[in-house]
């Protein structure tokens, strides 16, 4: 229940914040004067303000999102010796990896589990589940713990909401070029906008948006294989494998959040067309990418 009020609150104080930067860029529909044909110029700054402000407003909030629907908690200050070498592990790696010292967080879960956001690569959020700590000895937890901080390090939260906005702003943009179409075209509609145009952007935003998301979790497989390689670097190739062979082991794991399910150190599994959804690759072709690796 709590996370599905953060998701609603969440998305209703997006909109509310896109809907008064439209109204203070002076936007007053996407519609020429006569009522009658699309602007495009409108269209696309309505399109990319929803697109893409709304992806990078999820990106500013990801940290504070991540903190609440997770129950993560951030070690100020360790109060055990598991803390404290949690802190000083992601510190060596950050500075190994050349970026500033993220935020160092538990949270609870039996499943081994840890995840990476946040908007500026200097002030990042890396989390482990307990489930993580308690099921993997301390080379594996490294070599997790440099997957993570490698994601930060790359850009990859950063990257990913860029691609993510760029799509969104696509598939909004040309799911209303075909609703007018019909609208105009085949419903013969000559003022204003009919039910045929809001029926068939809604469709075609689900069925663009569907092929669009093969793209973005495309794009999430190949970055984990660097985020892999990132965590042998800063930990060991040999560490990197055994996390995730132990990974392996995990029988039935409870997935993170929506928003955060791309940044996981795991995924969903998937077989057939639902491969093409995942955002991570099968555990197997991530362990045979490290041991090809020279």
């Amino acid at each position: 229940m709590k996370r599905i009020f953060l998701f609603v609150a969440t998305n209703l104080a997006i909109i509310a914040v896109l809907s008064i930067t439209l109204s203070l860029l002076g936007f007053q529909g996407y519609l020429d004067a006569s009522g009658t044909n699309l602007n495009m110029q409108s269209l696309l700054l309505f399109c990319l303000v929803f697109g893409m402000g709304g992806s990078f407003i999820s990106l500013l909030m990801s940290k504070w999102v991540a903190k609440r629907s997770t129950g993560a908690v951030v070690i100020e200050q360790p109060s055990n010796a598991t803390e404290k070498w949690l802190v000083e592990t992601v510190r060596r790696q950050a500075e190994q990896a050349g970026i500033g010292m993220p935020e160092v967080a538990i949270f609870n879960s039996p499943d081994p589990n840890a995840f990476a956001t946040g908007a500026n690569r200097n002030k990042a959020l890396v989390a482990v589940s307990t489930g993580l700590l308690q099921h993997m000895d301390r080379d594996e937890v490294e070599a997790v713990l440099g997957h993570e901080v490698a994601h930060v390090a790359n850009g990859d939260m950063i990257t990913l909401a860029l691609i993510q906005g760029v799509i969104n702003t696509f598939v909004m943009f040309l799911s209303r070029v075909i609703g007018h179409f019909v609208d105009r075209v085949i419903l013969k509609n000559e003022r204003g906008h009919g039910i045929g145009f809001w029926v068939t952007t809604i469709i075609a935003e689900i069925v663009l948006g569907i092929l669009a998301q093969v793209i973005v979790t495309w794009f999430s497989r190949q970055r984990e294989y660097r985020a892999d390689a990132g965590g042998a670097a800063l930990a060991s190739r040999q560490k990197m494998i055994s996390a995730l062979e132990r990974l392996k082991q995990s029988t039935n794991p409870q997935p993170l959040p929506d928003q955060l399910a791309a940044f996981g150190i795991s995924g969903g599994l998937g077989s057939g067309i639902k491969k093409l959804f995942m955002t991570h690759p099968p555990l197997d072709d991530r362990i045979e990418a490290l041991r090809r690796a020279q």
